[in-house]
């Protein structure tokens, strides 16, 4: 079990963050969100060790995680990072940074290993490819699959699939949330995207003012979202009435009370999104129609 307590951190005189608490148990998937500079890329980082915590301590199990002051190596065998730049050996194949760590006392071992993350990554047909070759999205896949290499009791991230492109990504996330619960791996995601959430994680924290503001299971915080800043990280949303409702619970009916004009459309794939103005307010709409601007709709709330 991964310990954070009463952790805070600053850079000079700026606290960035302020009583951090919370636990991840082995095999937990744990995101961590919050608006830029909100303090997500800090916390990854003291937890594994690459910066001096100054007040609170972290534990995996009894091991307190210690910074550069104590440890001449910047983090521990247990434990593995992947953060948005990647230290890999450019003018070797993807299968041997994958497989750099791996004992070669046990060939075959060695080799199944490899060809199993490869897999996972799904960059078999790039085995041999040199790494200066890849793109930007194939070197953080090879950068994910070295960091399981060695089967780490935690896992962390720090926007994991930040420069894949859309073809691969979601296939990606399946692979590798699932290879983790399958192996009992925790993990510990900082993100700006819901769908590295959504579906996968087993509990939220959201950053904001230097602290957590609230933590919970993703339905939770999606259902009943305590924040306008919480519900814009799922969806397009509306403040009515002190109320908050995303744009899929207004919908468009032929007679109402609530009257809007509609100022733009935009296709959104399987439906269109209304942009339109309501007592002097942007408000938004799913709906499955383009409607031309100026049109006066009429609209109800679907709780």
């Amino acid at each position: 079990m991964l310990r954070v307590k009463n952790l805070s951190f600053g850079y000079t005189n700026t606290n960035v963050l302020q009583n951090i608490s919370f636990t991840v148990n082995a095999g937990e998937y744990k995101a961590i969100i919050g608006e830029s500079g909100s303090g997500k890329s800090t916390l990854i980082k003291l937890i594994f060790g690459e910066y001096d915590v100054e007040q609170g301590q972290i534990f995996w199990k009894d091991t307190e995680i210690l910074g550069p002051k104590y440890n001449l190596v910047v983090g521990y065998d247990f434990m593995k990072s992947v953060s948005q730049e990647f230290d890999l050996m450019p003018y070797t194949s993807v299968k041997n940074n994958i497989g750099k760590h791996l004992s070669r006392f046990y060939p075959e071992e060695k080799e199944q290993r490899t060809q199993e993350l490869l897999k996972t990554v799904e960059l078999e047909d790039f085995a041999q490819t040199k790494v200066k070759h890849l793109s930007g999205g194939q070197k953080q896949r090879v950068a994910l699959a070295r960091a399981l290499a060695n089967e780490p009791e935690i896992l962390l991230l720090d926007e994991p699939f930040s420069h894949i492109d859309n073809f691969k990504k979601q296939s990606l996330r399946r692979n590798i949330f699932n290879y983790l619960k399958a192996n009992n791996i925790a993990c510990i995601v900082a993100t700006h995207d819901r769908n590295d959430v959504l579906g996968f994680a087993d509990e939220i924290l959201v950053l904001n003012n230097k602290t957590i503001i609230a933590k919970d299971t993703p339905q939770n915080l999606y259902n009943n979202p305590k924040s306008p800043l919480i519900a814009s990280f799922f969806e397009e949303f509306n403040v009515i009435n002190n109320a908050i409702y995303y744009a899929h619970q207004l919908k468009i009916v032929k007679d109402s009370e609530l009257k809007a004009v509609v100022k733009q459309s935009y296709f959104n794939g399987g439906s269109w999104l209304i942009e339109a103005i309501f007592n002097d307010n942007l408000i938004y709409i799913l709906h499955l129609n383009s409607i031309p601007i100026g049109t006066t709709i009429h609209f109800r709330i679907a709780k």
